[in-house]
């Protein structure tokens, strides 16, 4: 079955507390992927960032959120135990526990408002939440909806820029990813013209122990198709080379990826959606405007 969202997880989670014990959320965490009968896959996948499991930051919300309005408590870190309230509000028999029904406590409106300078709760500010995402879930879908829109401007700057221009930007970005040492030493993009089949060479290391061949087509809808792989390859038969990379800002076509796996010497292929994604990483063509740093606890710093 999908992974639940957060506030499916709430009340599921409040009824396995209600022997009134101290729970770990680590274990509470196991009950509820089987009693939702999630595998091994959905408990392994990860929000965008890669920074968390999904099913575990959900469950963490869910308690984050019942603890804010009072349903659970928690006497040291890592654990809860259900209080009265909690207790009082699973025997009304809820069939779901969501945002919406834990508004009635006013911890919990406290703890999703925002307040004015005098203190008080200010209802028409208040913070949305979606009702399947958590807090981390919208801001990392936020974050990658930019970072989208970011990459196909990148494309579209690429494609109306002259093929030399882009040549040069490819050796650029390699040399960002840590190939070779500076710009200078490290990779170069040959003439414009009788370049046989070759756009650029870099360096594999600093040391210069071996190079890789670059092959660059700055394209628009056409997809780069086998012969055109074919060809490189060929390209690098005539410099005695072995390694190569192909980079182009529009798509592979099936049949070159394909022929690429069969091949004993070693092409990569990188196309327009991955260029532009290593660019926004490397810093290639595009700058900061804001930095958000999440934080969290240091329970250590508490425990000392």
């Amino acid at each position: 079955m999908p992974i639940p969202d957060y506030q499916t997880v709430m009340l599921p989670l409040l009824k396995l507390a209600t022997d009134k014990e101290e729970h770990k959320v680590s274990d509470l965490a196991e009950q509820l992927a089987k009693h939702f009968m999630l595998n091994e896959q959905e408990l392994k996948e990860v929000l965008p960032s890669g920074q968390a499991f999904v099913f575990s930051n959900r469950v963490a919300w869910a308690k984050t959120y019942l603890k804010k309005a009072g349903l659970l408590d928690s006497n040291k870190r890592g654990t809860v135990t259900i209080t009265e309230r909690g207790l009082k509000l699973l025997n009304t028999k809820p069939d779901r526990i969501d945002v919406k029904l834990l508004k009635q406590f006013p911890e919990f409106l406290e703890f999703q408002n925002i307040k004015n300078e005098a203190g008080e709760v200010n209802v028409a500010k208040t913070t949305s939440v979606s009702d399947l995402q958590t807090p981390e879930e919208i801001l990392e879908s936020a974050y990658q909806n930019i970072r989208r829109t970011l990459a196909q401007e990148l494309l579209s700057k690429i494609k109306t820029s002259p093929p030399i221009f882009f040549e040069r930007m490819v050796v650029e970005l390699l040399v960002k990813m840590g190939y070779g040492g500076s710009l200078k030493d490290a990779g170069q993009a040959t003439k414009y013209t009788n370049d046989e089949g070759i756009d650029g060479i870099i360096k594999e290391d600093k040391l210069g122990l071996d190079v890789i061949y670059i092959q660059a087509k700055r394209w628009t809808d056409q997809a780069v198709g086998r012969p055109d792989i074919q060809s490189f390859v060929g390209a690098l038969d005539g410099q005695r080379a072995n390694k190569g990379i192909f980079i182009t800002t529009s798509r592979f076509a099936t049949t070159a990826t394909e022929y690429v796996k069969s091949i004993t010497k070693k092409v990569i292929l990188i196309d327009g959606e991955q260029l532009a994604n290593f660019m926004i990483d490397y810093g290639l063509g595009v700058s900061p405007v804001a930095n958000y740093e999440l934080k969290k606890i240091d329970s250590d710093y508490f425990e000392e």
